[in-house]
């Protein structure tokens, strides 16, 4: 990301910098101020600070009529990493407000009447307070269902609070539009959602096998799931005739191959469906990223009939571990609604007979059975998903209505627990996670089940970068540290305006480490603005250097200092924000600001 210019103005001595400073003497100087992108290093102070790998555990606790239970302590937690466990060392509340009596950021702002002349806005805009990213499956949606979710997606849109942004995206990437309030658009996108069936989905195949079944074969080694696919491959291929009842005759020779052209057949089978469900995931993961660089609630619900995942275990759990660290919850509908296997096959396909070839060590399953091992093998990462992240899962259920409503409304209330893990190593493996509550069994509790170990060292500086960006597109506002803001406007002409946000800060109110007759501290400070839909438009980052002498901190900065930064925009709303952090004191603040630029 590009940064404009950023300006220091001291209150009271502007460009606060000793006369008797020169080149030769920068190490004399008072403060020094370097401007940055938001994507270089911070300081060193924020490097120690996150130097080991957090592992974060969001859990919601519901009681009997499924209301979410937000008076709880830390003390009443206990968490356990593969059985062992764990100092709870970051506890956290989330308290979420209904949409409908959010109440909107509010900040003090200026805007002009005239260039030349400003005053206090009256009226900040309302901003949006929750983002709900629709995400169809198009590639494993069936027409019928499709267009019962169409139907109520539609009525939920037709119902969206003023203070909801909504996205509608798609599994095959066909489908994209980005977070808007204009139903309008929304309606007209929810309507354009086709099916785009995946490459494996081709009833004329010989043996038509399906992902759940290339998978017990191939990975599983299942003989059973074998000898099943080898008699579907015998009679679509007319390998045998029958005689006399139960008695399976040979028409060719062809058969003795047929259980390794079977194996064959299970792997590109296999290959082809990993890469479906990979990019699924993929989707799915790009989604999580974008929507972390939203200020406000964030939630994604996937609609779908479900879908495997064999052997990609590590990339869904990076998938929760960014929703959990970007705060997105994630919820599923599974669009199957009450989902019943037929005894003996859907009238609409052709039925295939079970019966055992002449010597054959194991009896195959019959369809049926795989059927049902399937569909509830592929509602187990909607499922995952759902519990890993503090979303819901709504299945085996027609009504999509009451559907949309439970899988858009986030939990009121719900924990974030946080913990080091001792000794852990880079080596790729998975860990169990396992959440209890020490004195109140009765409620229910959900969280995730687990999560991959690195599967190499993540650098400090990555991680203290991670930490900072993540505060500035949260919506959250922290006051740890004395900061205000303030925003200005002016207008060169009627298309362009330049944008104004200071950030004052009470530098006397800090706290500072005493080294060479010097008070010293360092101030990392982050400006981002966001359109009216919070979309992210531009940041600047700078890294403020203070070494003030004690005359100085006392005598000449009883205003503090204020920080200045600069954006070209067009006239609209926009939300703003401050996050500021030091290294001595180590905490962080964090101003929301609005303006209208009409």
């Amino acid at each position: 990301m590009l940064c404009a210019a950023l300006n220091l103005v001291a209150a009271q001595q502007p460009a606060q910098t000793p006369a008797a400073s020169s080149s030769k003497q920068e190490p004399a100087q008072e403060m020094a101020v370097k401007d940055e992108a938001t994507t270089s290093s911070v300081s060193d102070a924020a490097k120690l600070r996150v130097n080991v790998r957090l592992v974060l555990v969001r859990a919601v606790v519901r009681d009997s009529s499924g209301h979410a239970i937000g008076n709880l302590r830390k003390e009443d937690f206990e968490l356990f990493d593969n059985g062992k466990r764990q100092v709870i060392s970051n506890f956290d509340v989330e308290h979420v407000p209904s949409p409908v009596s959010a109440a909107p950021a509010t900040a003090a702002s200026t805007a002009p009447v005239s260039s030349g002349e400003v005053k206090p806005a009256e009226n900040p805009p309302v901003f949006p307070v929750r983002y709900v990213a629709y995400v169809f499956d198009d590639l494993r949606l069936n027409f019928g269902d499709l267009a019962k979710v169409r139907e109520a997606a539609q009525h939920r849109i037709d119902n969206l609070p003023a203070t909801d942004r909504v996205a509608i995206f798609s599994t095959s990437g066909q489908t994209v539009l980005d977070f808007t309030d204009d139903r309008a658009k929304l309606r007209q996108t929810v309507e354009s959602v086709r099916t785009h069936p995946t490459r494996i989905q081709d009833t004329l195949q010989c043996p038509n096998i399906s992902l759940y079944a290339a998978d017990l074969i191939v990975n599983k080694n299942d003989p059973q799931a074998l000898q099943m696919a080898v008699n579907d491959y015998i009679v679509c291929q007319g390998l045998v005739s029958f005689g006399p009842p139960g008695v399976a005759q040979q028409k060719s020779g062809l058969l003795a191959n047929a259980s390794s052209i079977v194996e064959a057949t299970a792997t590109q089978v296999l290959t082809v469906g990993q890469e479906d469900s990979r990019s699924a995931l993929r989707v799915l993961t790009d989604i999580v990223r974008r929507m972390g660089a939203l200020p406000g609630q964030r939630s994604l619900v996937l609609i779908s009939p479900g879908f495997l995942t064999p052997t990609l275990e590590y990339d869904y759990s990076d998938l929760i571990d960014r929703a959990l660290r970007g705060q997105v919850v994630i919820s599923s509908l599974d669009a199957r609604g009450l989902y019943v296997i037929v005894p003996g096959g859907d009238a609409s396909q052709t039925g295939q007979m079970d019966y055992t070839i002449q010597g054959q060590r194991f009896p195959p399953v019959s369809h049926a059975a795989l059927e049902i091992q399937s569909a509830s093998a592929e509602s187990d990462i909607m499922s995952i998903l759902a519990n890993s992240t503090g979303g819901v899962f709504f299945q085996n259920n027609n009504d999509m209505d009451e559907g949309f409503r439970r899988v858009a409304d986030t939990p009121e209330f719900w924990y974030v627990l946080g913990f080091t893990p001792q000794n852990l190593k880079t080596d790729g493996k998975f860990h169990t996670l396992k959440v209890s509550l020490a004195n109140h069994q009765k409620y229910d509790l959900q969280s995730r089940r687990g999560y991959y170990a690195p599967r190499q060292a993540i650098a400090a500086a990555d991680e203290a970068k991670r930490e900072i960006e993540d505060e500035v597109l949260s919506s959250e506002e922290l006051h740890e540290l004395p900061v205000t803001l303030h925003t200005e406007f002016f207008k060169p002409s009627e298309g362009d305006a330049k944008l104004t946000v200071l950030a004052r800060i009470d530098v006397k109110h800090l706290h500072y480490k005493q080294s060479d007759n010097r008070n010293q501290n360092d101030l990392t400070v982050v400006t981002a603005v966001f359109d009216r839909n919070g979309n992210f438009l531009q940041a600047n980052q700078k890294l403020v250097t203070m070494r003030w002498k004690s005359e100085t901190l006392q005598a000449k900065l009883a205003s503090g200092i204020t920080l200045k930064s600069s954006f070209d925009v067009k006239p609209g709303r926009y939300l703003v924000r401050v996050v500021a952090r030091d290294t001595e004191q180590q905490g962080m603040s964090a101003e929301n600001g609005a303006v209208e630029i009409p």
